[in-house]
């Protein structure tokens, strides 16, 4: 029985790592700091330091992961990026 328990456990952790998706947000030379940092406070609820450092990691290395969550929660902060005028896409 226990084992079984065990299993089951497995399972669900498993399951919940899985349905865990990803906001990342690609470099362009078109968009300014401004413009990003107020963009991931609006799609993303970013605070301003989040935003702002976000925003420094893409610049330098050419992406960041900005938001981590369920697809049906990351799908329509993506479309506002994308609405935005960023480069984002939800892995």
């Amino acid at each position: 029985m226990e084992s079984q328990e065990k299993i089951k456990e497995k399972l669900l952790i498993e399951e919940e790592v899985v349905k865990q998706n990803e906001i990342v947000l690609f470099n362009d030379d078109v968009n300014t700091f401004d413009h990003v940092i107020d963009t991931l406070i609006y799609a993303c609820d970013h605070t301003p330091e989040q935003a702002e450092q976000c925003s420094i990691i893409v610049h330098y290395k050419g992406k960041c992961t900005v938001k981590t969550g369920p697809y049906d929660d990351l799908e329509p902060r993506c479309s506002k990026l994308l609405q935005a005028g960023l480069s984002a896409e939800i892995v």
